[in-house]
């Protein structure tokens, strides 16, 4: 592996491990209290909850497309948001699933065996290098959502 290729897939696990522009799932959804994760902000179409398990079931998604040559596409918008209420019990559930998936994702960028920039050869064009940038990209912008939905709340430190 080259010099360059390392010094890549080490800044791509060090910004999956250490958003440097915006918090963490984590830490955007830390102490939020159960009451609120069901609660739509005035104004915004999504909970708390929706926009939790929108973000693990997207991951998810782009993560099953990089590693399965059975892929199969999902439903927009019907399959990338949750249809039921959260519990206690979903919610960390999801939180759990995320996590277990974004430490797969990382696993992928540091396997040296992989050729991040190859097409992957079921889709169309796409690379793991576009899947995993697209990951990070799509998490932060729903991340600093959540993070707005707590502010207007007044839950956010």
């Amino acid at each position: 592996m080259t010099d360059l290729n390392k010094l890549l897939r080490s800044a791509l696990v060090d910004y999956l491990n250490n958003p440097h522009t915006h918090a963490s799932l984590i830490d955007a959804v830390k102490n939020l209290p159960e009451k609120h994760y069901n609660d739509k902000p005035a104004g915004l179409a999504y909970s708390f909850w929706d926009q939790l398990e929108h973000i693990r079931i997207c991951q998810w998604d782009m993560l099953d497309f990089m590693t399965n040559s059975g892929y199969k596409e999902m439903s927009w918008p019907k399959d990338y948001w949750p249809s039921d209420k959260a519990t206690v019990q979903k919610w960390n559930e999801s939180l759990r699933k995320f996590e277990e998936d974004h430490e797969n994702l990382k696993k992928i960028v540091q396997d040296s065996s992989l050729d991040l920039f190859a097409k992957i050869p079921h889709g169309s064009g796409q690379t793991i290098f576009r899947e995993v940038l697209q990951i990070i990209d799509h998490n932060s912008y729903h991340i600093g959502q959540f993070v707005m939905m707590r502010k207007l709340i007044g839950e956010w430190k």
